[in-house]
């Protein structure tokens, strides 16, 4: 993994952690909070959006994108988590 790989899943994380906070929460999780919920979020969305043949392209802005989804299920789920 290079350098600029590494730079772009941190900003592509903040950038979907953050959008998935103010969705979800109303605010973000601080910077290394929305890396973390961000890159989980990929991984997630890296996971369903194949399994159910969705396919949102290529690109900085389609990763932003997936990964956001990715984190506001994330994020969906441990609210449920949390009530039960």
């Amino acid at each position: 993994m290079t350098l600029e790989t590494l730079i772009i899943w941190l900003i592509v994380g903040a950038i979907a952690g953050w959008i998935a906070g103010a969705v979800v929460r109303g605010g973000g999780f601080g910077l290394l909070g929305d890396i973390v919920v961000g890159i989980v979020g990929a991984f997630i969305a890296g996971w369903l959006f194949p399994y159910f043949g969705v396919s949102l392209g290529g690109g900085i802005i389609g990763a932003i994108v997936a990964a956001a989804i990715g984190a506001i299920i994330l994020l969906l789920v441990i609210r449920l988590i949390k009530r039960a």
